[in-house]
């Protein structure tokens, strides 16, 4: 395995709850509206400093949803999912966006 490459943000941030990492700025918060298994989750049009794993279809609240879950690049742990493609046009909007559970940063 190589060198891991961190990107330091400057403002404020959400971090990487085990390991400190940055993962997002706040001013990339989309929507605190959203919640996981484990509980709040906020909704980020961008996300740094993770690793996306494979797609899969998955069943959530709102419907049927393709997403990869997203791992912290440092310390592996799982800290949310990416949002690869909406199947109700409704949710469209969620394409391409990144959730952080918020038990995670």
């Amino acid at each position: 395995m190589g060198r891991i490459f961190v990107v330091d943000l400057e403002g404020r941030t959400y971090k990487c709850k085990f390991c400190k990492t940055h993962l997002a700025l706040a001013g990339d918060l989309v929507s605190r509206g959203f919640h996981s298994r484990r509980g709040k989750a906020y909704l980020f049009s961008n996300a740094v400093n993770i690793s996306v794993g494979p797609r899969e279809d998955r069943m959530m609240l709102s419907g049927m949803h393709t997403v990869a879950d997203i791992y912290c690049c440092r310390c592996g742990q799982i800290v949310g999912w990416k949002y690869e493609a909406a199947h109700e046009k409704s949710q469209k909007y969620k394409e391409g966006k990144f959730v952080l559970e918020r038990g995670h940063y």
